[in-house]
């Protein structure tokens, strides 16, 4: 029988003064409270209590086993009490992995929000391009930018961004403007080695006609920061995430080109094992990151 029930049997009935008390207290039948008792006597091969009609009496182990019972069951209260207020408060260390352009660019501010508005959690960042298994891992958080594959993970929308083509307007006043995607083939073209299909770039015109451009690349590199710096430089048209340029798109740096034309819009996700069994410390960071991007992601305006 189970050893913990018959602690509990055991010690409420010493605290009641009898079985049939301590079986109302934990919801099992008098029958149920005195098979368990017995289940205990028989395995320690002594008495804890002598038992009449009317009272209980404690043997002398019995009082010993009584004092021991009680510090275990207190210790098993304390330690529930710990797990449902570490459920309850963010605490310990999160572990979070995101892409690593995304991630150098857009999360060092919320996870500083993070740290200052929870002090007993620590957060651990890595960042890698790559696909990274969660559980294996030991990640809490990812996050993801695109189409999400089918897994029994859970996905929580945080923002979305489109891609768009942009250059220098040094290069566009040396090479001219494309007016059109197909002209593009005529470029010196700056591409993400690891996207599904690097060389290709898609843009859709007014009539909902798709335009592929396939081909050459002048310098592919795999990492976006590296082409938004050779961009800059005049080196060529750049394809990514609006996240990446918007800032030198503001300041003129950079010009977006095809502008009339629209793009893939690809989904920012925080993703997570389990939904039933997150903890304090993952749920308050889904929902920072939740406010943080929302509706007013920087890249947005």
């Amino acid at each position: 029988m189970d050893r913990f029930t018959g602690l509990a049997v055991f010690t409420a009935a010493v605290e009641q003064g009898s079985l049939a008390a301590a079986a109302r207290t934990l919801g099992i039948t008098p029958a149920m409270a005195s098979k368990h008792l017995a289940a205990i006597e028989t395995s320690l091969g002594v008495r804890l209590m002598h038992r009449t009609t009317r009272r209980l009496h404690l043997t002398d182990v019995g009082q010993d086993y009584y004092q021991r019972s009680r510090h275990i069951l207190e210790s098993l209260d304390d330690a529930d009490r710990a797990a449902r207020e570490l459920q309850d408060q963010p605490r310990g260390t999160l572990r979070v992995t995101a892409p690593t352009t995304f991630g150098a660019m857009h999360m060092g501010s919320p996870v500083a929000e993070y740290i200052r508005r929870y002090p007993d959690v620590d957060v651990e960042m890595t960042l890698d391009d790559r696909f990274v298994d969660l559980v294996s891992g030991g990640f809490d958080v990812a996050i993801r930018i695109g189409d999400l594959p089918d897994s029994s993970l859970v996905a929580r929308p945080l923002a979305r961004t489109e891609m768009i083509a942009c250059a220098a307007p040094s290069y566009l006043a040396e090479h001219g403007r494309p007016a059109a995607p197909s002209d593009l083939c005529d470029h010196d073209r700056l591409a993400f080695s690891e996207a599904i299909s690097a060389g290709d770039w898609g843009f859709t015109d007014t009539d909902a006609q798709m335009h592929n451009v396939f081909g050459r690349s002048r310098f592919s590199a795999n990492n976006m920061e590296m082409l938004l710096a050779a961009a800059l430089r005049g080196a060529g048209i750049a394809y990514g995430p609006r996240f990446v340029f918007h800032r030198h798109l503001a300041t003129g740096d950079l010009e977006q080109i095809l502008g009339n034309y629209t793009t893939r819009s690809l989904g920012i996700h925080a993703v997570y094992p389990s939904a039933r069994l997150v903890g304090a410390k993952v749920r308050r960071f889904i929902e920072l990151l939740e406010e943080w991007f929302g509706s007013s992601a920087e890249w947005r305006g």
